[in-house]
């Protein structure tokens, strides 16, 4: 059976009216399990669907979450992209862990990830960064993400300031900026159900292959 008819045997069983998580879904890959969701959840038209919750912790164990956006995801994990001076990245850089959840309310859908975090190439990183629009590249030269911001008015002025610096010139890959990947360690799929009995699957890697297990709701 190819991925694709697996894929689709693992999505087309419903349950009172609720598509379920089949068991045919136990022997798919997760991370092309979560592509046909996400896929779903664009068709759908959910607003935003890369927009994801981002959990950090401090070394003492303090946690800390705000939204992200997922810019890409393959085999080797989620992608974001911050300032290297942001809370997110400096709790990153000392405590390499982090978890996301996706949730799509309108498709009764979550996804739950863990795993270790990686900077990505720069390389991978100016990529990204030179298919963004000019004016959230120069955006990016101009925040000091998540330090303390005296007015609006300082904010505007760096603005000028990185347009004048950059008005003859393409903007560059700030030394400050770039991408995140979270390699999953466990990838957990959510799927809402009547009388709060739901589905759920969760995916744990075991070195190169994935094991897989059903979680009460």
């Amino acid at each position: 059976m190819s991925i694709e008819s697996s894929i689709k045997t693992a999505l087309n069983t419903a349950d009172g009216g609720t598509i379920g998580i089949s068991p045919a879904a136990e022997d798919l890959d997760p991370i092309d399990f979560f592509g046909v969701w996400y896929d779903a959840a664009e068709e759908f038209g959910i607003f935003m669907p890369e927009a994801v919750a981002l959990a950090t912790t401090t070394l003492d164990g303090a946690p800390s979450a705000r939204m992200v956006l997922l810019k890409s995801v393959d085999e080797r994990g989620f992608v974001f992209f911050t300032n290297y001076g942001s809370r997110k990245a400096s709790e990153l850089e000392k405590n390499p862990q982090a978890a996301l959840c996706f949730h799509w309310a309108e498709l009764e859908r979550q996804v739950r990830v863990t795993g270790a975090v990686e900077r990505i190439s720069p390389e991978e990183s100016y990529a990204y960064f030179s298919s963004r629009g000019r004016g959230s590249r120069i955006g990016a030269w101009a925040s000091k993400q998540s330090e303390p911001l005296p007015d609006r008015a300082t904010l505007e002025d760096r603005v000028r300031e990185a347009q004048q610096r950059f008005a003859e010139d393409d903007v560059p890959l700030p030394p400050f900026w770039g991408g995140y990947r979270i390699r999953p360690g466990t990838i957990e799929f959510w799927q809402g159900k009547a009388d709060r009995l739901h589905d759920r699957l969760v995916f744990t890697r075991s070195g190169d292959a994935w094991t897989t297990e059903r979680l009460y709701p």
